[in-house]
């Protein structure tokens, strides 16, 4: 090799180590680390149930169906519709080494193996169902799942992203992004505009669907926050200790398929004034 390319080879490397310690000094100024893409991360989806036994046999094929290197973490809210006793069956199979079970609506058998199913000894609502389900989580990354097929697991590849290479801590999928949606209560979406329009302007975040279920973290994200809500009042109290943490937050557009009220909805307009005074309590304090 010449003495003019050893040189310049030399000139490389100190330029290359100087911005490598240019950009360590900026991470440690500004307080953050931000890390690296995730390679194969196992994926952790944590989903809180209550009385869903006519959806949650076809959710979890979804659900397993989406995701490969995963846990499935399900916690039941004190169901009384017999989702629990379904769930008591699924955790009774897997304890005698069965792979999988049959499903009792008339689909493909539901594979069992990854599961791990928790019970809540009263109901105590989806923020407390949520925390139980964080509390167990070993995998790499978060994800939140509704059991009730409105949100559906084929999103999961928009939303691991930016994750996965590295843009983002938290994603938050976002209905109102032009992705595929079933056209449904009118009120229900200026609801949905007006909380997450407020939630902004307390965090200074540019959110377009605070309420989503669609949420997926880091895990170590989760690691640092404590959450208290018993109920709905997770959506706003996990985006305000996220917005305070400073973490990098993405949205993605996902599809929708919002259901009635006849068909087991249960959020109501007594939510969203539960959701107003947490949008101001986790702002003004922990």
């Amino acid at each position: 090799m010449s003495e003019s390319k050893t040189m310049k080879s030399t000139y490389e490397l100190v330029d290359a180590e100087l911005q490598n310690k240019e950009v360590m000094r900026s991470i440690v100024r500004s307080g953050r680390r931000h890390p690296p893409g995730l390679d194969n991360p196992k994926i952790s989806v944590v989903i809180p149930v209550y009385n869903e036994k006519n959806t949650i046999e076809e959710i979890l094929r979804r659900v397993l169906d989406a995701t490969v290197r995963r846990e499935v973490i399900i916690v039941d809210d004190f169901s009384t519709d017999g989702t629990r006793q379904m769930l008591e069956n699924m955790m009774a199979c897997k304890a005698q080494g069965n792979l999988e079970i049959p499903a009792t609506d008339g689909g493909l058998p539901i594979q069992i193996n990854d599961l791990r199913i928790f019970f809540q000894e009263k109901n105590c609502g989806k923020g407390a169902a949520l925390r139980r389900g964080f509390a167990e989580v070993t995998g790499d990354v978060v994800i939140v799942q509704d059991a009730d097929l409105e949100y559906d697991p084929l999103d999961y590849p928009k939303l691991l992203e930016p994750l996965m290479d590295g843009r983002a801590d938290v994603v938050f999928g976002s209905r109102f992004l032009s992705g595929p949606q079933r056209v449904h209560y009118f009120w229900h979406y200026v609801g949905n505009r007006f909380l997450t329009l407020l939630s902004d302007i307390f965090t200074n975040l540019n959110l377009t669907d605070m309420e989503t279920c669609y949420k997926v973290f880091r895990s170590e994200v989760l690691q640092g926050i404590t959450l208290r809500s018993q109920r709905f009042g997770f959506e706003p109290e996990i985006t305000a200790k996220v917005a305070k943490g400073k973490w990098r937050v993405y949205e993605v557009p996902i599809s929708y398929a919002g259901r009635s009220y006849e068909e087991g909805k249960k959020i109501t307009w007594k939510d969203g004034f539960q959701a107003l005074w947490c949008i101001v309590r986790y702002w003004a304090a922990d």
